[in-house]
Formats: C-alpha cells, structure tokens, sequence
C-alpha cells in the first residue's frame, strides 16, 4: 500500500507531477520518431516518404483504432537505416524522458520491423544499446531494452528474430509482445515465450487494450508474462481485477494513446483512478508519443487534469512505476527515497 500523503492545493500539483522522478515501462522507441527527425533522416538516407512537408506528415496522425495507427507507424519506420539514426532516434527520447524526469525507462524496440527491410539486427540493438550506456552516463536516465516481437506475425518468424538477437543477448533485458492485438491472441506465441523464459529473459505483454479481458487471462497463465502492457479492458472481469490486485501484476497504462485510439471516448472517461483505488500496481506510460500527443508528464497533466486524481494518487503511480521495473531491490529503494525526498519538499 501506499504511504499517505499530505494534501497538496490543486494549483501546485502539476509542478509535482512535473518534478516527481518516475520510470517509464511502455515506449516504443520507434514511436518516439518526430516527424522533424523522420524528414531529418529520410533527407540523410535518400528515403522517400509520402509526405510533402512535416505539417502534412503531422496531419496524417488522426487515428480511429491501432491499425490505422500502425500503417504510419511503419511507414515512418522506414528512415532508419543505419545504426546512427537508431542511436539519433533513442538519444532524442531519452532527453525528453530526463526533462520530464523519468530517472529508468525500458524501451521497447521492434527488429522484424527493420530486419524485413535488410537492416541488420546488430544495426538496431548497437545504435539502441549506445544510447542507453550514454545516458546513464551523462542524463541520469537509466535505460534498458526490450525486444518486441510482432504479434499479426507468425510464431516460427518470432523464433528466427530471437536467434538473431541471441548473440546480442546482453544488451536487452527481456521480450515483449506488441502490433495489431485482435484477432492474434497470446497463446499464438505460446512455445517462443517458454524458450524466452528458458533464457532467463523477462517477459511482458501486450494485452487488454483493444483485446478482451480472456487475453489478459492467457498473457499470465499461458505466456506467464511478468507485466501486461496496457490492461485496461481488465475492468470488464471482477474476478481478474481481484487477481491483479492479490499478485501485484502491473499494469503499463497509456492514457494518451488510449485516447487517440479511441479506447475511451475522452480522457475524463479513462479508469486509471479505478485500476488505482481498486489497489491494482497500474503505472503511467507514453506508448508511442510522437504520434499520440505527449511524453511522459503530457500524459500525468492532462490525466490528472481530466480525472482530478490527487497527490496520493500521483504517489502511487511513481512507485508503482519502480515496484513495476525490472531493477534490484537496492535500487528500488534509492528510487523510493528519492521519491519521499521530493514529496517531502512539496509538504
């Protein structure tokens, strides 16, 4: 449970909020791709892309579900060709994540995307993998990643992707499943998630954004995945509400994004305060932020702003955000005092 916190007047909650360390545990760093920096990197490449200006690019980020997110989530993708651009495209995040004071970020990253273009694994993983060594050493953002596999893809082109990454194996930390969710439901990735776990990888999942509360239910038991990444269809099923509660299962919420997928028809409708006060480890997450309208504290301010969620409520989702991360005890608990120390200066 947490602490209580001392109440603090409405007009100076966003500066906490602001100020609060926090980790982050659901980017898609290719989401992270500005248009700005895609424009940037197509110029580099020689890569065409089938927008006329960055304004226009912008425009096209009107979506009504996640395939249609998807289709220019691909597209913009297709600039990254050398490990530069992945080692450009990572480093932007992660001064983004260090203004907004995330102190641990685990980024997810997408090979199959680039490896079907005849990019390298090694291409991906080492320009990701150099951001995150020098960030640590010169933002103060700890940083990790974790491979993705493409879920509308088929389990044997999972099991090709994870022995290509074998020989990187020391520079991602876990596997993740992510892409178009209905009609692909986790147990179609069953056998690789064992070997994964065999490997001593962590394991999370997607599961519950646009999916029913049953793939929930087969992330845990059948993939036995350590995280479910969105889960907000959980509400839906009382008996897994009281599961998630009783293990502690985090949640990696995305409000923005579930709001500009249409998950909720507006932000003052999303049930992050019912994950929370139902006693369920949910966590506040950017998703795929160049595309969905904010970063890290854009999407605390404006949740907080449209659901009048309190300090005590701000308390919990930071340390969530660390009980939730794949990081030692020790550390957590610098993470904790760090996070008392700066409620502390607010009281």
């Amino acid at each position: 449970m947490s602490k209580p916190v001392k109440a603090i007047p409405a007009e100076r909650l966003p500066e906490l909020l602001r100020r609060m360390p926090k980790a982050e545990l659901h980017i898609h760093i290719e989401g992270s791709l500005e248009p700005e920096l895609i424009f940037a990197l197509a110029a580099r490449n020689g890569v065409q892309i089938p927008y006329a200006s960055v304004e226009e690019l912008r425009k096209a980020y009107a979506f009504t579900n996640l395939q249609s997110f998807l289709d220019i989530y691909y597209a913009g993708a297709s600039v990254l060709l050398k490990e530069q651009d992945f080692y450009d495209m990572a480093w932007a995040y992660l001064e983004r994540a260090a203004a907004d004071n995330v102190v641990h970020a685990e980024l997810f990253f997408d090979p199959q995307t680039h490896t079907a273009r005849g990019v390298s694994m090694e291409t991906v993983i080492d320009g990701l993998h150099r951001a995150c060594t020098q960030a640590r050493l010169e933002l103060g953002v700890d940083a990790s990643l974790i491979l993705c596999f493409l879920r509308h893809l088929s389990e044997e082109e999972a099991f090709e992707t994870l022995e290509q990454a074998l020989p990187f194996r020391g520079k991602f930390i876990g596997v993740g499943l992510d892409s178009s969710e209905l009609g692909h439901p986790p147990e179609k990735f069953a056998r690789v998630f064992a070997r994964c776990r065999e490997l001593g990888l962590h394991l999370v999942a997607h599961a519950g954004e646009e999916g029913p509360p049953a793939y929930i239910w087969t992330a845990l038991d059948l993939l036995k995945v350590e995280r479910i990444d969105h889960g907000v269809q959980s509400t839906k099923d009382p008996a897994l509400m009281q599961r998630l509660a009783k293990e502690r299962v985090p949640l990696t919420v995305c409000p923005l994004s579930n709001l500009k997928l249409c998950v909720f028809p507006q932000l003052a409708d999303h049930n992050l305060r019912e994950l929370l006060d139902a006693g369920l480890c949910a966590t506040v997450n950017s998703d795929d932020p160049a595309y969905f309208g904010g970063y890290m504290n854009d999407n605390f301010l404006q949740t907080f702003a449209a659901t009048g969620m309190t300090a005590q409520h701000a308390y919990q989702l930071a340390k969530n955000s660390f009980e939730a991360s794949f990081i030692d005890a020790k550390q957590k608990d610098a993470y904790y005092e760090l996070l008392d120390a700066t409620f502390a200066a607010f009281a």
